[in-house]
């Protein structure tokens, strides 16, 4: 247990260098870190490892390492500008427990600019938030951890612990950057992932499926005058209904896992993009539906495939065209198993410390329908992870803000769990 005198002196540190923390982050959600466009956040991030003295080790993501790895998701974008940056700090004496931070700086698509109140990288404060697409999914959280280790140190401190920054890409689409951390031998005694949670303790995050089905339509002149043709993009709607309807049945199960009881809706079922046609006056040819499932911990993913599967075999079989065409089932991005957090009371009895420091309220659990790159590290590391992090609003949507006093917060909160985790000496 931290001496009170080193929580005060800690958190006054955070507070003293809010201000840079809070210029840092709206650097970096001013740089528009879409899929495939991450290295210039990435160029920051390495700088500001670099500027504190870590040791930096930037990589390119290659799908031919990750391929066969448990946790792998399939990739259908370029990796040409994928690239990790892992910043690591190393004690003069290793004498304290080792700790991750990790944090992702891809994000995903605006939408109509003319939608954002401010535009989506023009990262604008009015009273406590903080706006701009990243905010806080998940920039803030990602900047407070280097904020949280300069902290310790300007207090006076050093952290006796192995300590690995690490800023990945494709969290948001398959989770393959922290996969790439694990594949070049980055291990610790814990992790820490500040993603948004409104300062609860992630106990439990869902599984993801992204699934394509695919439908060949029969073309013809719009008209009819000819041959009124097979719409690709209708028959792709009419399949809708049925993949939707297993939402209902996948949420009646979730009294099969005990912790998901009282949660209201943990599956959701979400149709995110529709693709088809060639052409205004043309029977389209080809339809796609792109679909976000999730699973529930426990759940597996053949399970769940098979179901999909099953309910696109049946809508066909009532349709005399799909019959005789039936669509195609492919799967691509993220392929992702849900997790619990194991019950570990030393780093929990440390988070729970620190909370209630920063806070002054008893920390919360809560299991959610999202999903985050903590499973890595719970699933495939046998570390205890976390993810603790921020107040967001309308993440993936417009407007996107975060809760900056929610920031400070979170990262004296950081600070003090890596201090009384990783152990300290004085300077």
């Amino acid at each position: 247990m931290l001496p009170d005198q080193v929580v005060n002196d800690i958190c006054a540190a955070v507070d003293g260098g809010f201000d840079r923390q809070v210029q840092f982050t709206q650097a970096l959600v001013g740089i528009p870190s879409l899929r495939g466009q991450e290295a210039t956040a990435q160029h920051l991030m390495a700088d500001a490892m670099r500027e504190r003295d870590l040791d930096v080790d930037k990589w390119k993501l290659d799908v031919g390492d990750l391929k066969g790895i448990p946790g792998f998701s399939p990739v259908e974008t370029s990796y040409d500008q994928a690239f990790n940056v892992v910043g690591t700090y190393r004690p003069g004496r290793e004498k304290g427990r080792s700790l991750i931070f990790n944090g992702h700086v891809d994000v995903v698509p605006t939408g109509c600019h003319d939608r954002w109140r401010f535009g989506p990288f023009q990262p604008k404060i009015e009273g406590k938030w903080l706006y701009g697409r990243g905010s806080g999914d998940m920039k803030s959280g990602l900047a407070a951890t280097l904020f949280a280790f300069d902290a310790v140190r300007n207090s006076g401190y050093s952290p006796e612990g192995r300590i690995h920054f690490q800023s990945v890409v494709e969290e948001e689409s398959t989770g393959n950057g922290t996969l790439a951390c694990l594949q070049r031998g980055y291990r610790a005694d814990a992790a820490f992932i500040p993603e948004p949670s409104g300062e609860l303790f992630t106990r439990g995050e869902v599984g993801l499926i992204w699934v394509r089905i695919k439908i060949k339509g029969d073309p013809e002149h719009a008209s009819g005058y000819i041959g009124a043709g097979t719409n690709a993009i209708e028959k792709a709607m009419a399949l809708w209904p049925h993949i939707k309807a297993l939402e209902a049945g996948w949420n009646e199960r979730k009294s099969e896992i005990p912790l998901y009881c009282d949660h209201p809706f943990p599956v959701r079922v979400n149709i995110g993009q529709i693709q088809g046609g060639e052409w205004t006056s043309s029977v389209p040819s080809s339809a796609a539906l792109n679909v976000r499932v999730g699973l529930m911990p426990g759940f597996s993913q053949e399970e769940v495939r098979r179901e999909i599967e099953e309910a696109v075999r049946a809508a066909s079989r009532d349709d005399p065209y799909l019959s005789n065409n039936p669509p195609v089932v492919e799967y691509f991005g993220h392929m992702s198993a849900g997790y619990f957090v194991r019950q570990d009371e030393i780093p929990e009895d440390i988070l729970r410390r620190a909370h209630a420091a920063t806070t002054g309220t008893k920390m919360r659990e809560v299991v959610t329908s999202a999903s985050s790159d903590a499973r890595y590290f719970n699933l495939y590391q046998d570390t205890w992870g976390v993810n603790y992090g921020p107040t967001v609003e309308k993440a993936h949507g417009f407007n996107e803000r975060v809760d900056l006093e929610s920031v400070k917060r979170v990262t004296k909160t950081m600070a003090l769990f890596l201090a009384e985790w990783c152990g300290l000496a004085v300077d």
